[in-house]
This record gives structure tokens, C-alpha cells and sequence, in this order.
């Protein structure tokens, strides 16, 4: 595929120091002007490079780094359908990193996929994937297997933002060989949607393959979280949602402070050769503790989604605080799972930090760690945008965050080896 050179500009890294620092943090970007948010990250390790790390936030921003985060290149990746929201980003075991986000079109967006194989420094020209572009997709979640297989599901609202009773939203999902060809789209959902991107809507919809190939997803509807699964490949699919599990008061919820917060949950299959193999993982927040004591939940499978563990909660605070907004990975290499989240554990106010819990037992127990150097005050005028994401591989993790300051956005990530977040108190 043809490869466009981009305009890439060099970043200056911004790194906070204080003498309670833990980790460096670094600045990737920051708003330039108030209509130009910069949130909603992604980020990615290269298995086959862990020096190599590409991120991504709203909208058409990419940061890549091949020294470990010593220096990074903001690289715009556009489209001919222009670029919206919504990014995703994945690098298959050769070190291709495929970069996801919607179209230009805010009221029928759809999905465009860019190619790299230099690192994330230059990207093809983006190609639509071929969807219903008379409907609006959203959340894109993309996995890729061992073989090079990419999967992507995703939220198709039939007229987004639509407040009437015949319109409605649903989980699909397709497959592709390295991007180049998509499969016609399955319908996974069964249970009824609204169009408002709410609580009340399929979204959130999160893929996972296992060694064997066996497929996974799993997404929320009305504080209930269901899964569907396929051992054949994605030709044939369960007839019934499975429900495995409660999101009390949803997965839009209030947070104070906050515009919008909307905490989706993240699916995730241990495909590591240690004792964990095959597992599925399910990270979530929800308020079972009350509307003013948000958590982060956590639980495993091992046959397959049939049954799971009871939750167990990943904050190991003992406030009645919010932790919202997770995001899991797991390192196929040593299999040790990493959960990135807000936290205001340590404030009676809305000043928020960013804390990672990491388990080294299949999410039995979590030790958690803080990350950022400085807590932030969010606004209720511009928005985090809906997810953060962290990345793990061969003991090296990469978060990657939205911070707000004064009302402007920023995008900011940490380069950390596990002996290190061991170490930290």
C-alpha cells in the first residue's frame, strides 16, 4: 500500500518535576485553541520493539516514539472523509500498527483505518471499511490476533443523537486479513438500544481472541453487561445475549466536575503461555457504592464466559471517592494484568490523579500505584472525551491520559518498567 509522508513535527517534552514524582510524565500535545480539544487517547507498544510506542488522540494526532519515550514526533493523519473522534490504535506481532478513527461526518461518521510499518511515523491514506454510511458507527475496539486477523465492534446508531423509540443502536463486528478486506458486518446485539449514546444504548462493544481463536465481546446496555461469543471463526454466533454482569447506574454517569463521563467497559483474553492462558478479563466502573462513591471492578473467566468470578474491587481506597474511566492490558509476555484509572482518593475536592493497579495473579489482588506528578481539576465546559488507554508488554507499560488545566485539554503518557511501578510506593 502506498504510504504518504506526513507532516510530522517534533514535540517538545514537557516533563512536570516535583520532588514526590514518581514516574516522568510527559506531555504529548496540548489544545492550541479552544475549539480544538485534544483528549481521548489510544496508545500501543510494538511487540516486536518495546522501545517503539504510537499514540493517538482526538482528533487525527499521533505521537510515535522508537527511543522509549525520549523523544517523540507528532505526526496529522488525515483522511479524504476527514477525521473526527474516536481513535484506536494496534500493532499486530510483525510491528504494523493500524490507526482507527470515524470519518469527518458528525451525524453519519464512519470508520477509517490507516496503515504504518515504519513505527507510526508515516501512515497510507486512509480507507473507509465499508460500512452502512447511511447509519452513524462509534467506539470502534480493535483486536489483532497471532495470524495477522484484525477484528473491529462497534456501536451502528441508526440516526445518532435520534430521540425517538424507533430508532436504535447495535453491536457489529467484522474481520479482516491485514486490513485489506472486510468481512459483511454481524449484528451481535439482540437486546434493544436507544440512539442517544447513553446508558440506554448497545456501546461499548470490546473484542478478544483467544490462542485458539476462539472469539469474544462483550459491551453494556442499560447497566447490564452482556457477551456473544464465535468458535468458528466468526461464522456463527450465540442467538441470545449472555448477560455476565451489572454496571450499577450505567456506563454514563455522573461525575462531579465533569461534562461528560462515560466508563465503558474493557474485555480483554491472557493469551500468555503461564498459568493464566485463556482467561477473559473484564474491567468496569459503576456506583453500587452510591452516585458519590464510584469504583473500579474487575472479573475473571476461564471456560469461556460461562461463568466468572465474583467482582473484585481494583481501588484499594477505603474513601468514598470516585475512581472512573479504566482501561486494562495485559503483557502476553508474563501475563500480569495493568488497570489505569482517575482517582480522587486523597481529596475532599475535584482535584483528580491518575493511578495504575497492577495484578501479578490474574486480577485476584491489585497493588495500586500513582502516576501522575500533579492532580488536575476537570471542567464542565470541554470533556475528556470517553476512555483513556494504557498498554503493556515484555514488563514495559505505557498509559496514556487526558488532563485538564485552566479549561484546556492536554494529552500526557509515562513510560514505565514494571520493576519500577514494584518499586513505588
Amino acid at each position: 500500500m502506498k504510504l504518504l509522508t506526513l507532516l510530522v513535527t517534533s514535540i517538545t517534552l514537557i516533563i512536570t518535576s516535583t520532588s514526590l514524582a514518581q514516574f516522568k510524565n510527559i506531555r504529548l500535545d496540548e489544545q492550541s485553541q479552544e475549539t480544538e480539544h485534544v483528549n481521548q487517547p489510544c496508545i500501543a507498544i510494538n511487540p516486536r520493539n518495546t522501545l517503539n510506542v504510537v499514540a493517538a488522540s482526538n482528533s487525527g494526532s499521533v505521537y510515535a516514539t522508537k527511543d522509549g519515550g525520549v523523544n517523540w514526533q507528532k505526526i496529522n493523519v488525515t483522511s479524504s472523509s476527514g477525521s473526527y473522534g474516536d481513535p484506536a490504535i494496534v500493532c499486530d506481532l510483525k510491528g504494523t500498527f493500524y490507526f482507527f478513527h470515524l470519518s469527518g461526518d458528525t451525524t453519519k461518521a464512519h470508520i477509517v483505518i490507516h496503515e504504518s510499518s515504519d513505527g507510526g511515523i508515516t501512515w497510507s491514506p486512509g480507507e473507509s471499511i465499508g460500512l452502512d454510511e447511511s447509519k452513524s458507527q462509534r467506539k470502534a475496539r480493535p483486536v489483532v490476533d497471532s495470524k495477522g486477523n484484525i477484528t473491529i465492534a462497534w456501536t451502528q446508531f441508526d440516526k445518532y443523537g435520534d430521540q425517538g423509540t424507533d430508532c436504535h443502536s447495535n453491536v457489529l463486528l467484522s474481520r479482516s486479513k491485514n486490513g485489506k478486506k472486510w468481512s459483511l458486518p454481524v449484528t451481535l446485539s439482540q437486546t434493544e438500544g436507544n440512539c442517544l449514546d447513553d446508558s440506554n444504548a448497545n456501546t461499548g462493544a470490546f473484542p478478544a481472541i483467544s490462542m485458539e481463536g476462539k472469539m469474544y465481546v462483550v459491551w453494556t446496555n442499560k447497566g447490564k453487561m452482556y457477551l456473544d461469543r464465535s468458535y468458528d471463526g466468526g461464522n456463527m454466533w450465540l442467538s441470545n445475549d449472555v448477560f455476565v454482569g451489572d454496571q450499577i447506574g450505567g456506563s454514563n454517569m455522573n461525575i462531579p466536575g465533569h461534562k461528560r463521563c462515560n466508563s465503558l467497559p474493557v474485555f480483554l483474553s491472557n493469551n500468555s503461555k503461564t498459568n493464566a492462558l485463556g482467561q477473559l478479563y473484564l474491567l468496569w466502573a459503576d456506583q453500587r457504592n452510591g452516585a458519590d462513591n464510584t469504583d473500579i471492578w474487575f472479573m475473571r473467566s476461564a471456560n469461556g464466559g460461562d461463568n466468572w468470578t465474583i467482582p473484585t474491587k481494583v481501588n484499594n481506597d477505603n474513601t468514598k471517592r470516585h475512581q472512573y474511566v479504566p482501561w486494562m492490558a495485559v503483557d502476553q509476555a508474563s501475563g500480569y494484568v495493568y488497570v489505569m484509572f482517575y482517582d480522587r482518593r486523597d481529596y475532599e475536592d475535584e482535584r483528580t490523579d491518575v493511578y495504575i493497579a497492577y495484578s501479578t495473579d490474574g486480577g485476584s489482588t491489585f497493588k495500586n500505584v500513582k502516576v501522575s506528578e500533579s492532580p488536575f481539576i476537570p471542567s464542565t465546559k470541554v470533556s475528556i472525551g470517553d476512555y483513556n488507554s494504557i498498554s503493556a508488554h515484555k514488563g514495559v507499560i505505557a498509559p496514556v491520559w487526558t488532563r485538564i488545566d485552566n479549561g484546556v485539554t492536554s494529552v500526557w503518557t509515562s513510560i514505565i518498567s514494571h520493576e519500577d511501578l514494584v518499586k513505588a510506593k
